[in-house]
C-alpha cells in the first residue's frame, strides 16, 4: 500500500463555538486554508475508533444488525467501537468483538485506516481483520445504550445484501469488507 499524502493542515485562526455531547465536540472554526481562503466551518471532533470483518473457521461472516438513533432504523454493519482514552486501536476492537458480538480472535489483520466523513468530522476508523474466533456468550452483552442482533451471514449472503438494497449497509462496513475480501481472497 502507498503512503498517504501529507497533511495540509488549515491555519486555525479562532473558535467561535464549541458543544459537548458525550463522546463527541462540535466546533465552529475560523480557519485559513491551504489556498488562502479565510472561512468558518463546523467539524464534529471524534477520538477515533476501529471496526472489524470478523471471519469464523467455516468462512461465515459475524455482523450486527443494529439500531441507529440518527436515522431511526436498523443497520447491518460489522462490530465496532470508539476508542476510550488510553486505548490503542487494536485494544478498542478486541473489547468491542467481546462485547458487542460475544467473540474473542486469536489472529489481527490490520486493513488499513477510514476517514468516513471528512466534510464535516476528524473521525479515523481502524480497520482489522478478526479471524480464529472463540464464541465466548450465548448472548453478547452491549452496552446499555446498544439495541443489537448478532448475525452470521455467509460472504455471498453479504453480497447480496449489498446487491439488493432490502437491508440498510452503513459505509465503514461496505469499506472495510472491500479490503477484508482481497486478504481473503474472495
Amino acid at each position: 500500500m502507498a503512503p498517504l499524502p501529507a497533511p495540509e493542515p488549515a491555519r486555525h485562526l479562532d473558535t467561535i463555538a464549541t458543544l459537548q455531547a458525550r463522546k463527541l465536540r462540535f466546533e465552529v472554526n475560523r480557519v485559513a486554508l491551504p489556498m488562502g481562503l479565510e472561512a468558518s466551518f463546523g467539524v464534529i471532533r471524534h477520538p477515533g475508533a476501529s471496526l472489524a470483518v470478523p471471519v469464523l473457521d467455516d468462512g461465515r461472516l459475524v455482523l450486527l444488525r443494529q439500531y441507529r438513533f440518527a436515522v431511526a432504523t436498523r443497520l447491518l454493519e460489522f462490530p465496532a467501537g470508539t476508542l476510550d482514552p488510553g486505548e490503542t486501536p487494536l485494544s478498542t476492537m478486541r473489547r468491542e468483538l467481546q462485547e458487542e458480538a460475544g467473540y474473542s480472535a486469536e489472529r489481527w489483520d490490520p486493513l488499513g485506516t477510514l476517514l468516513p466523513c471528512p466534510g464535516y468530522s476528524d473521525e479515523v476508523i481502524h480497520l482489522f481483520l478478526a479471524r480464529q474466533l472463540t464464541a465466548l456468550t450465548d448472548q453478547p452483552p452491549g452496552d446499555d445504550d446498544e439495541d443489537l442482533e448478532v448475525l452470521l451471514l455467509q460472504p455471498d449472503e453479504l453480497e447480496a445484501a449489498l446487491a439488493s438494497g432490502d437491508e440498510y449497509l452503513d459505509g465503514k462496513s461496505v469499506s472495510a469488507w472491500l479490503r477484508a475480501k482481497q486478504l481473503l481472497g474472495l
